[in-house]
């Protein structure tokens, strides 16, 4: 199986792109965090659990972004029927995972704190983190179909 390398390489772009976005957003973070404390410092002691949500969402994204690097590599290399690619999505679907579960702890936050100052708009964020729960969800079933074949890909090449 030859693959051409324009296709890879513009995903291996893409992907490197991407790492420099989160990059962004985890310089920035702080200064959101300190702007926002100033503004309401009432609700200050609610930003902790939007920082830790927010970077460990930066985190497990990174490393699933290294991840899917690897496999352009892996797949480049045309390796791409072999244990390091399954175990570079098993590691992917980790991070959904793990994506799903902290974007969940963000909306319990944003429930949480809507009801501390008697506010109704946390809804809006809600039904944005809902979207990313979709996304993140639909990633980490497309990776669960990929490691299917892999997991009976070594049976393959045996016979």
């Amino acid at each position: 199986m030859i693959v051409k390398r324009g296709s890879t390489t513009f995903l291996k772009v893409i992907i490197f792109l991407a790492g420099i976005a989160v990059l962004a957003l985890c310089i920035w973070l702080p200064e959101i965090a300190v702007r926002d404390a100033k503004v309401h410092p009432d609700t200050a002691y609610f930003l902790i659990p939007f920082l830790v949500c927010a970077y460990g969402f930066c985190i497990a994204f990174s490393v699933a972004l290294y991840q899917a690097y690897k496999l352009l590599t892996y797949i480049e290399k045309n390796n791409a029927f072999s244990e390091l690619s399954l175990k570079s999505l098993k590691i992917i679907k980790k991070c959904a995972f793990t994506v799903i579960f902290l974007i969940l702890l963000a909306i319990v936050s944003l429930r949480v704190l809507a009801k501390v100052t008697d506010s109704d708009d946390a809804a809006g964020p809600t039904s944005l983190c809902l979207m990313g729960i979709l996304a993140t969800s639909i990633i980490a079933a497309i990776v669960d179909a990929l490691q299917k074949p892999l997991k009976n890909a070594p049976d393959i090449k045996n016979e």
